[in-house]
Parts: C-alpha cells; structure tokens; sequence
C-alpha cells in the first residue's frame, strides 16, 4: 500500500513537471466571482452568458452575482464582502456607487486580488483595468441623433439610471455636453435619475412631460430608463410628438423600435463585456500587463438597421 501511494506521488511529480500540466492543474482551480449591478435587465443576462463562455473557453470557475435592483447599493457591497471573504484569485465589480465600494477594493488590493472593473469604473486606481464602453462617446453619438430628428431645435429631456455609478455620470455627461457644445438651439430642460427602474422611470417621464409641454425629446440612459420613457410617453398619449431614443438592447426596447415607439437605442456588447472581464482576470492572475481601459464598443441602431447581422450580433433578448 505504502509503495502504492510512494509511487502515485512520484507518477504526480513528474506530471507537473510535464509542460502544460501544471498550468491545466492551476486554471481547473482558479475562481473569478463576478459582482454586477444586478439581474433585472436582460443586459446583465448577456454580460452573465459571456463570463460563463470565457469560463468555459479558459477552463476557469465563475459565478456571477448582482442585487435584485440597481438601488441597491449596500446589498452589492455585501455581496462584494462575501464573494472577497472567499479569497478567489480575481474579481470582476460593476459599481452601483464608485466611492462605496474602495474600502472593499483596498481590502482585495492589500490581499493581492486583482480587481476587473466591467461596465462601470470606479474612482480609484485599485482595478487592473476596466472592461466597458466609452459611454460618454456613445451618448454624444444619441445627442446627435435626437438632434438631427429634432431639427436641431427645442426642448429635450433626459432620463438617467442613476447618478453614483460611472455609466450613469458619463452618459448623462457625453448627452448633456454634446447637446451644448453643438447644439445651441436645444435646451435641456430637465434631467431626472429613475434607478433603472421601469416604474419609476415611467412616472418620472409624465411629470416632465406634465412640465414641458412643449417637449421634443426624451433620452433614456440605461433599458429601464428607456422603457420607462416609452411607457410614460405612451400613458401621457404623446406618442409620435416626442423622440424617444434609448440605450441598451432587450425585447422591450427592439419592440420598441419595430413598432416606432422609439426613434432608435445605443447597443453595447455585452457578451463581449463579459467575456473580455474575465479573460483580462485571467491574464491579471498571471501577471501580464493590461491597459487601463479595454473598450468593447457600441453601435447605433433603428429600425434601418436592426436587422443588419453585425447589429443583431450584439443585440439581445
């Protein structure tokens, strides 16, 4: 028995030192939690599917987690606490708010844990690198378009998620800036934060609409925001006087633009989002360097294009 076991140990050794073992051994056992802004739109869905992709690709374990809303914020940082409690060897965080999470994040970077930030940044320098859209970018892209169906003329609106997490700050920001470095015959009239959240989103929207009744157009900056603006449009029996443009995909808002409800939507990519979190995990873990940023794009899309497979790519359901 004992030389039985002697030499299983010595058929292990020399397996490791074999190329490509040891390094098989180590990837079954590395573990990346995710940690995302939640799971009630189908966006997270798509980020979620793509993580698991690349943990698949990369012979990695994932789990991927986010609070029932993007409210929230102290329910994500708990699961920020338990999922770094589990000493993985890197994590994946989407921040609702940018500056409640650094205790947590100096917490991992002390514990030599490399933090991906994916979709929202946060205020430090703690992550290795960021995996996300050029928001700003992509909402200067909306402010062009709501311009040019408006003709670069009146009132216009927007409806944010929120204004805590990067995502929320930087397209409020690249609308808003876009419209008044280039447009200077269209005022903003009001900008009003939803959570995300359908419902309050929608409410939100009748009481601008109830404000400005000469409103042109509303911009909703995240899918819950968007779908709120369609409902709230809708409900206030507005439908076809105001530009509606959105971010995000989702059944909802594709419906939305098939049936010409809304003007057109932003897309990110996120699938792509997810894989890229936690290949850059990976590549963090064995110490290779990474850049600050990796952008995974965005496109423009309505219904002209909708159907254009490299658009339906990165749309989701």
């Amino acid at each position: 028995m004992i030389q039985r076991r002697a030499a299983t140990t010595a058929l292990v050794a020399a397996l490791i030192g074999v190329p490509g073992f040891a390094q098989a051994q180590q990837a079954q056992d590395i573990y990346i939690p995710l940690v995302s802004k939640g799971f009630q739109h189908q966006f997270w869905q798509a980020v979620k599917s793509g993580a698991e992709q690349a943990a698949k690709d990369l012979k990695v374990k994932v789990t991927f987690e986010g609070p029932e809303t993007e409210a929230m914020v102290d329910k994500q940082i708990d699961m920020l606490s338990a999922a770094l409690a589990k000493k993985p060897q890197a994590i994946g965080f989407a921040a609702l708010d940018s500056q409640a999470a650094i205790p947590l994040l100096k917490k991992a970077q002390a514990a030599k844990i490399p933090v991906v930030a994916f979709d929202s940044g946060v205020d430090s320098d703690i992550p290795v690198t960021t995996t996300t859209t050029d928001n700003k970018a992509a909402a200067a892209l909306a402010a062009d378009k709501m311009a040019e169906l408006i003709g670069k003329s009146g009132e216009v609106a927007l409806v944010v998620h929120d204004q805590t997490s990067r995502t929320g700050v930087d397209r409020r920001d690249g609308f808003v800036n876009r419209i008044k470095s280039t447009y200077p015959n269209i005022k903003i009239v009001s900008v009003q934060y939803g959570g995300g959240d359908q419902l309050k989103s929608t409410e939100i929207t009748k009481s601008i609409l109830q404000a400005s009744p000469n409103l042109k157009g509303i911009f909703g900056a995240n899918e819950g925001s968007a779908i709120g603006v369609v409902n709230g449009v809708k409900e206030m029996k507005r439908n076809g006087k105001v530009v509606i443009i959105g971010y995000d995909s989702g059944k909802q808002q594709k419906n939305a633009i098939i049936d010409g409800s809304m003007a057109g939507a932003i897309t990110q990519n996120p699938v792509g989002m997810g894989y890229k979190t936690v290949e850059m995990a990976v590549k963090a873990i064995k110490g290779e360097k990474l850049p600050k940023v990796v952008d995974t794009g965005f496109f423009w899309y309505d219904k002209t294009n909708i159907a254009d497979p490299k658009i339906a790519a990165v749309l989701y359901d």
